[in-house]
Order: structure tokens, then sequence, then C-alpha cells
């Protein structure tokens, strides 16, 4: 069995600490790149999402996120209760979800086989999104700074594609229900804690925990592909994989 690894991370005397810990869930985890100045990233672009399409910019937002963050937060409920079960929580049906298949691209995509690992993975996949989000959500609720709301859009976005696949495959999601930093697993619980707590101490701390998470879904995202051959999986996984990596950029990595 491929192993994954996870963030354990240590909080004393104001300094966050975090090392690789090797199990079955979470992937290597990049270490923190020098975190850029507020100043350099209101000076970049921020680049495209594959799965939108050519841009993240405002022009893109505004063709495909008609609500920016409001829309987006409005979907997710920022993670809380009722708003999020509306979006996708509790009994989000099967029709919802062949309109959110429609969304992604996926409605013409052929489903495969996956093993009970690949099912696994793929709900990690879903928490890690869920992490992303929230983190981000967090983030531009703190610091005047575009970026983070921008990105939150895609991994909503990202949310949505995990989701269908999770419903296509009769997988239980484990992102249902659940508020704004709160988690199913161990692994992602922490892995959100201690992020928050480190870009909690400045923007470019903010920053600095946002190239982490990227690092952290390419990595992630790089070993789920192995071994798996069912093609809409595929097709989600390689976007996310664009995804990452131009967030990755666009928070200054």
């Amino acid at each position: 069995m491929r192993k994954r690894t996870i963030i354990a991370t240590a909080i004393a005397g104001g300094v966050v600490a975090t090392a690789l810990i090797v199990t079955p869930s979470f992937a290597a985890i990049a270490h923190l790149a020098d975190a850029p100045s507020a100043a350099s990233l209101s000076h970049s672009s921020s680049p495209s999402d594959e799965a939108m399409g050519k841009g993240m910019g405002k022009g893109a937002e505004r063709g495909h996120e008609k609500g920016a963050e409001k829309g987006a937060e409005m979907r997710h409920g920022k993670g809380s209760g009722k708003g999020s079960e509306m979006g996708h929580g509790k009994g989000s049906g099967k029709s919802s979800e062949r309109g959110s298949e429609k969304d992604h691209g996926l409605s013409e995509v052929a489903s495969g086989t996956l093993t009970a690992e690949q099912k696994t993975v793929l709900t990690e996949m879903a928490a890690e999104e869920k992490v992303a989000y929230d983190l981000y959500i967090a983030f531009a609720e703190k610091y005047d700074e575009a970026v983070f709301s921008r990105v939150a859009q895609a991994e909503a976005r990202h949310q949505d594609a995990v989701r269908t696949l999770l419903d296509r495959y009769d997988i239980t999601d484990p992102t249902v229900g659940l508020d704004a930093g709160e988690f199913s697993t161990e692994a992602a619980q922490e892995m959100y804690d201690s992020l928050l707590a480190q870009g909690s101490a400045s923007l470019d701390a903010a920053l600095a925990a946002a190239r982490t998470v990227e690092k952290t879904d390419i990595a992630d995202l790089t070993a789920a592909t192995e071994g798996v051959t069912a093609p809409d999986v595929l097709k989600v996984y390689e976007r996310l994989l664009a995804g990452s990596e131009h967030h990755l950029v666009a928070f200054g990595g």
C-alpha cells in the first residue's frame, strides 16, 4: 500500500514547527518557502484555474463566479451548518449532483472502477479541499488581500468536483454537515488548526501557510493518480493538480 504523510505540528512559544509523519492519510507535505511581502503579491496577477479556464482574474470571476466571494460563501456557508448543508450537505440529492457533473464537464466522462484504497484517497481529497477553502476564507476575512477570496472560489469548485465523484462511486462524503474549521479526521483537523494558527500571525505568515496547503495538495494529487484507471477520477485529479500549481504561484510560490 502506498504510504502518505500528514502534518504534525507543535506550537510552542509562538513558534510553529512542522514535521512529517508517515501515515496512510495525507501525502508528503513540502517545506514552507520564504513568504513574499504583501506588496510584491499585490503586483502579481492571479493565475488561471484550469477548472474554469484561462484566468482567475476579475474577468474570470465575473464570468464564472457572479457572486464573487459571497456567492462561494453562500454555496458553502463558510462551512457553517445549514448553509453548508443546503449547498452540499445532508441529502443533496442525485439531481443536484447531476447538475454539478454538467458544470464540471463530467457528464460525458465515463466512470470506472476504484479499489478500496483509491476510494479512501478520494475522501482524503475531499477533506483537503475543505481545509484549503476554510483556511482561505478565514484569511480573506482577516487580511485585506484579494488573492485569498479568489482562490477560495476555485477551491469551492474543486470541492464540487470531488463531491460529484463521491456521489458517482457511492462514497460517503466526509465533509457533510461540518462547520468551517471542522473536519472528520484527526489529520485534516490538525492540518487546518496548525496552519490557521501560523497564518494568524501576519499576512506574510498567511501566505506561507497557503503555499504549504498548495504544496501538500500537489504532492497528494500526484500520488493519488498512481494506479487509477477511472477516466472521470483521473480528469478531476488532473484538473485539481493544475489548479493547485496555479494557486501556488498566486501565493508567491
